[in-house]
């Protein structure tokens, strides 16, 4: 069942598709404080029935999900709602589901558990690329940009696993941009973004 305030009637829409029910129910009381509709699906399967009735802006997506993967059904809605941004929840580091991710143009990752403040960050950052696609689109009482540390987390996330595939990927191929897309199998644009990503967190980047 949606969450929805009276003062979020233009926001984006989120879709929390988590199987931890007190992940699940944190995100569905937090996510409107932050200036977004949210509603949650348990599985892969029923967020399907939610997205091919109603298609959301933004998903919150477990990897982990019981009978069809997180990363199955990113595929799927990558294929059939190519609007729709995708932000990956993850408790665990894989580089395989890190290049796929990138391949598809995953917003960002969240690893288990995560910070609230990463959470509105990287919905913030689902918006930014909405509303560039959608210029008119009502701005009133969205979250304003947050900006982004240095990771400084001890454990690999999924987030660090890629940026560190991405850099060294760039400097094998002495900074060219053109060839580093080609060996990862993303388009430059996707990797012009992510650098500029980098950039703006403080990473050196050629």
């Amino acid at each position: 069942m949606p969450v929805v305030s009276s003062h979020l009637h233009h926001a984006l829409r989120v879709l929390i598709v988590e199987d931890e029910s007190r992940l699940r129910d944190l995100l569905l009381d937090v996510v409107p404080d932050m200036g977004y509709h949210a509603t949650a699906a348990r599985t892969a399967q029923e967020a399907m029935r939610i997205m091919e009735t109603d298609p959301r802006d933004i998903l919150l997506l477990d990897l982990r999900l019981p009978v069809m993967g997180g990363m199955d059904f990113f595929q799927i809605v990558r294929n059939r709602w190519p609007d729709t941004q995708v932000i990956i929840l993850t408790g665990f580091g894989d580089l395989d589901a890190a290049r796929q991710a990138i391949h598809l143009d995953v917003v960002d990752f969240l690893s288990k558990p995560c910070h609230l403040k990463n959470v509105e960050i990287a919905l913030d950052r689902a918006r930014q690329r909405i509303m560039s696609s959608r210029p008119a689109l009502p701005t009133e009482n969205q979250p304003p940009p947050q900006p982004t540390s240095v990771d400084d987390s001890p454990t690999m996330t999924l987030e660090q696993t890629e940026r560190r595939q991405i850099l060294a990927a760039l400097a094998r191929n002495n900074g060219n941009r053109t060839a580093t897309a080609l060996e990862l199998g993303i388009s430059r644009r996707m990797l012009h973004y992510r650098l500029n990503e980098y950039l703006r967190q403080g990473y050196p980047v050629k």
